[in-house]
């Protein structure tokens, strides 16, 4: 039962049951004394058929949707029979779910707003870390909208208010089977197939409302690549709390932080960011314009950041790929390419310390910052900047930049960075022996990793790889501004549009460092 709610309602007498009671519930039932008796009487039973007998019996429904006026919570429905309780409000909602769940055949059933302990931090810490795992293993989830009426039409669902709450995220990613209930209780579309997430119509549906495609939602796995993109799942949605807006997704990425209620958004936004990068490397949740968090200057003041599109790279075609690459090679610039590429591919990881992020990047030092009048309304700030390597550029922020030149210097040191992203370095992560067959394994080391020969094709390839890079970091790219401390590590500067720059000198990439950025 470590996958198992702490709580569960017993469907069948309407009262909450604790781990023991539920173990006690079946170690005192028939199911458990037939069990015995089988495995008595024969005594080549396959371990396999009493694990699939425990499992039926311990199957739970877990319960999805929005919380509104008066929730039955924990003390409400201690050591009392749920469907005797006045149906009013919220324990209307939770009586009608524990019979959904009964009727079809299930004995365990948990909801949130009754099955956790809210004035217990541990209870509390522990179903925000777990409630994502809980949902996986639940044997159904039940998705109860209260504002889609009987008999509505496709769109009802993305219309509804669950739809724009930020727990209920993880509640549909997490669930293998899931049912959606409309507020009479009965099915959504009139669809009567046992798993509402093999319904093209609805998953299409849910799609399109949330912009997550469908084959996440029917078979999503947690993990940290490729943060920015869930990030703008939740980028528009909202909680009651405000730190649950980050908390909510510590399933999602696979995260396991301690819920400190109080500490503001800013900072639950924080170290959640804080957790992926130093975890996984993956550097896409620095990508966003607005205000800076005051938990760290590169990252945004609050989730809404998210909800624009992230900036694309433009990416190099076959033909030019080939181009670059085909061109007759002089000696200088594949010289620059190799050494280019063997420097990056040096670079540790980025890595969080104490809210300082460690940023390996490639810098391009500003020498000129020269007003410009604005078009932007409010108090955002035009400059024209101009940085050794990079094309002039324009630059919108809230802050205020002291202009300076060759001829009128600056003390603080302000520079354009482009933060290291190796996936441009073309290797391969290394598959996990998990993944691997006996046939995977063969193919590798018959193949793919032979000692590479000592030959022209060889080195052909590996400068082939070097040029293809230097091809692609010539390309524009969204660049960071950041201005010097006196401590002598960095801060960011929000901008309000993305700051795009092109490389002008190829020489300049040479400068490559890592950057402690407050």
């Amino acid at each position: 039962m470590e996958n198992t709610p702490p709580r569960l309602f017993d469907t069948f007498t309407g009262r909450l049951c604790d781990r023991d009671a539920v173990i006690h519930s079946f170690k005192t039932g028939k199911s458990y004394a037939e069990l015995l008796f089988s495995t008595m009487a024969c005594s080549d039973l396959r371990s396999e058929r009493i694990q699939n007998a425990v499992s039926v019996f311990f199957q739970y429904v877990m319960f999805s949707h929005r919380w509104e006026g008066k929730e039955p919570l924990l003390h409400d429905i201690q050591g009392k029979n749920v469907y005797e309780l006045n149906p009013v409000g919220g324990m209307g909602k939770l009586q009608s779910f524990c019979k959904a769940a009964r009727d079809r055949g299930y004995r365990w059933a948990w909801s949130d707003t009754c099955c956790i302990d809210k004035n217990n931090n541990i209870d509390l810490q522990e179903s925000v870390n777990s409630m994502f795992v809980w949902y996986r293993h639940s044997v159904l989830t039940i998705i109860y909208l209260s504002d889609v009426l009987p008999s509505s039409k496709s769109g009802a669902l993305a219309r509804s208010v669950w739809n724009s709450r930020g727990w209920t995220v993880q509640e549909f990613l997490a669930p293998r089977v899931v049912l959606f209930y409309q507020r009479d209780w009965t099915l959504y579309l009139d669809d009567q197939s046992p798993n509402h997430k093999e319904s093209v119509a609805i998953m299409q549906e849910l799609a399109d409302a949330t912009g997550i495609n469908p084959q996440a939602l029917v078979s999503f796995c947690p993990e940290m690549r490729g943060a920015r993109e869930k990030l703008q799942w939740s980028s528009k949605r909202e909680t009651t709390l405000q730190e649950d807006i980050a908390y909510s997704l510590f399933g999602t990425f696979g995260v396991h932080l301690h819920p400190i209620y109080g500490e503001k958004r800013q900072n639950a936004l924080g170290r959640l960011l804080q957790e992926i990068v130093a975890q996984s490397g993956d550097i896409s949740c620095l990508d966003w314009v607005g205000k800076s968090s005051e938990f760290n200057s590169c990252l945004p003041a609050s989730i809404t950041a998210y909800a624009d599109p992230p900036f694309m790279l433009q990416s190099l075609s076959e033909n030019e790929m080939q181009t670059s690459v085909s061109l007759p090679r002089h000696a200088e610039v594949v010289g620059l390419a190799s050494q280019l590429y063997s420097t990056l591919d040096q670079q540790t990881a980025p890595r969080f310390a104490h809210r300082r992020l460690h940023l390996p990047c490639i810098v391009f030092t500003v020498s000129q910052i020269a007003p410009r009048p604005s078009q932007e309304e409010g108090t955002y700030f035009t400059y024209a900047v101009e940085a050794n390597g990079l094309h002039d550029l324009l630059i919108t922020t809230e802050d205020t930049l002291i202009p300076f030149s060759c001829t009128m210097p600056n003390r603080q040191k302000l520079l354009l960075i482009r933060p290291w992203d190796r996936n441009l370095l073309e290797l391969q992560d290394f598959a996990q022996p998990s993944d691997l067959g006996d046939d995977d394994v063969h193919s590798i080391e018959s193949e793919d990793y032979q000692t590479p020969p000592s030959s022209p094709s060889f080195e052909s390839y590996d400068a082939g790889r070097a040029l293809r890079l230097l091809a692609r970091l010539r390309k524009p790219f969204r660049a960071f501004l950041l201005a010097q401390q006196w401590g002598g590590e960095y801060k960011r500067i929000a901008a309000d549009h993305d700051i795009v720059a092109e490389v002008n000198d190829m020489t300049s990439m040479m400068d490559i460092r890592t950057l402690e950025i407050l």
